[in-house]
């Protein structure tokens, strides 16, 4: 296969794979969170996974109030996607690699959803404040969890609220010290 070709289908791998499996992780995490289910953008994220997810649950029940079957399914997109670009590029392939990999995958793009709704949520406040629509209900319940408790540690001084600042660094923390980690024994094991 030629560079050119190999570059395209990996491309388009990655791009149609990562943009179910973020449709299915915001699923996993606005469930988690208790988010409003009859938001319309929640409507729109049930509406999407429901396909492979309502079969899916027959056979894998819930698990102390987490939808395992959701997490399944995350990890079955990232995993089919990591063995189809590790195929199409040509390199090695090891099962408990690409597992390993499919983990550290997973975690990273949950920590880059909250990041990134933190930042979303930041500008949003800097631009129009106050507003209220669907996006912004959901990103609020999305980061309220992590944010509370920042804010219990460092309370908006004049007007100026520091805690995304907080939240996001710790999250780049836990990037560095927990998923880089995982993700270089993924690699390791390849």
């Amino acid at each position: 296969m030629s560079p050119y070709l190999g570059n395209a289908a990996t491309f388009l791998v990655s791009t149609l794979f990562g943009i179910y499996l973020l449709v299915v992780m915001l699923r996993f995490l606005l469930q988690l969170v208790r988010a409003d289910f009859y938001n319309p953008v929640s409507q729109f994220i049930v509406k999407v996974t429901n396909p492979p997810l309502i079969p899916l649950r027959r056979f894998i029940p819930g698990l102390y109030g987490l939808d395992t079957a959701s997490l399944t399914l995350m990890f079955a997109i990232k995993f089919g996607e990591l063995w189809l670009v590790h195929n199409i590029v040509g390199m090695p392939d090891g099962t408990v690699g690409l597992c390993v990999l499919a983990l550290a995958g997973l975690l990273s793009l949950a920590l880059q959803v909250f990041m990134f709704s933190i930042i979303i949520q930041v500008v949003i406040s800097w631009i129009n404040p106050g507003v209220h629509n669907p996006i912004t209900v959901l990103l609020h319940s999305l980061t309220e969890p992590l944010m509370r408790p920042a804010r219990r540690v460092i309370p908006p001084t004049a007007g100026i609220d520091l805690s995304p600042m907080v939240v996001i660094i710790a999250l780049v923390l836990v990037s560095m010290l927990l998923i880089a980690p995982i993700n270089a024994a993924g690699s390791r094991l390849l």
